[in-house]
């Protein structure tokens, strides 16, 4: 069964903590864990698009399936599956009512990196993997091991027993490793290395995520990094800037020429030129397709 009626636009892409929670900017060594139908069950089973500034998810189908917005994709999924959404990227559920069931696991990603050097690969190779979130899980054994780690969290996190925190963070730290291993696993034809990210390429992303409205300019950026501007190119900057442009145009009914002046571009004619250049298609193409 496919869900196809497109999410209703806002004003603006909401920005949450946890879905319908306002936004904590400030929150460190947060780990969380609930059942998918907790939430969404109040929501018609419908999350609609939205993003998170700082935290990290993993979500473990076992029943049901449904269908993802992940940026501008949708993604349809079944159980049995992991999805991983990194922080800042923008996506919603609609998840099949009333037996689609399983785990959603979120965590701010310091927790993973103060467990050690495996953990921290383990975040690292999420992130790079999750260009295509959505990892089937091949066997009821990869089900069951996954989903007794996330059983197992979510009794430490409501019971709350002495040395409850350090075990949520060592059971998050096994959820993590199984699914990156499964994930590495599908894109590198069997292969389950985690390679280290480039701490070079972490340090900037997070950079423009913070900057890219404002500063365009390599110069900046190289300078907060203590490099010189030839050693980095604006592909990362160009990239964010088009990845918020598409997310306004697709989640929000704000005007294009409102869009144009929110990413600081000098003129609406500006903008769209911009937008053609890196697309192929104009702002207004781009929203009446849909995303295209």
């Amino acid at each position: 069964m496919r869900y196809t009626a497109p999410m209703p636009r806002s004003s603006a892409l909401p920005l949450f903590h946890l879905y319908g929670d306002p936004p904590d900017d400030q929150a460190f060594d947060f780990v969380h864990i609930e059942t998918i139908s907790s939430r969404s069950s109040v929501h018609d089973w419908t999350i609609r698009a939205h993003r998170h500034r700082n935290l990290f998810q993993i979500l473990l189908i076992v029943r049901g399936g449904g269908e993802m917005t992940f940026e501008t994709q949708v993604i349809p999924f079944e159980a049995p599956a992991a999805i991983i959404v990194p922080a800042t990227i923008a996506h919603g559920f609609r998840f099949r009512p009333e037996t689609t069931e399983g785990w959603v696991v979120t965590f701010t990603e310091d927790v993973a990196r103060g467990l050690g050097e495996r953990s921290g690969e383990a975040v690292s190779a999420l992130r790079t993997l999750a260009a295509d979130p959505v990892v089937p899980l091949s066997g009821e054994d990869e089900v069951e091991r996954i989903g007794r780690l996330c059983a197992d969290l979510h009794e430490e996190r409501f019971l709350a027993r002495p040395g409850y925190r350090l075990a949520m963070r060592g059971y998050l730290a096994l959820i993590a490793i199984a699914v990156a291993r499964l994930a590495a696993s599908r894109a590198r034809s069997g292969a389950a290395t985690l390679i280290p990210a480039d701490p070079t390429v972490d340090a900037l992303r997070y950079l423009v995520e913070e900057h890219f409205r404002q500063e365009r300019q390599l110069s900046f950026y190289a300078g907060k990094l203590a490099m010189t501007p030839d050693r980095l190119n604006d592909h990362l900057i160009r990239q964010r800037v088009l990845t918020e442009a598409k997310r306004q145009l697709l989640f929000t009914n704000q005007p294009i020429h409102e869009i144009a002046y929110d990413l600081t571009f000098a003129d609406p004619s500006h903008f769209a030129r911009f937008f053609r250049k890196q697309t192929g298609v104009t702002p207004q193409a781009f929203r009446e397709q849909g995303g295209g």
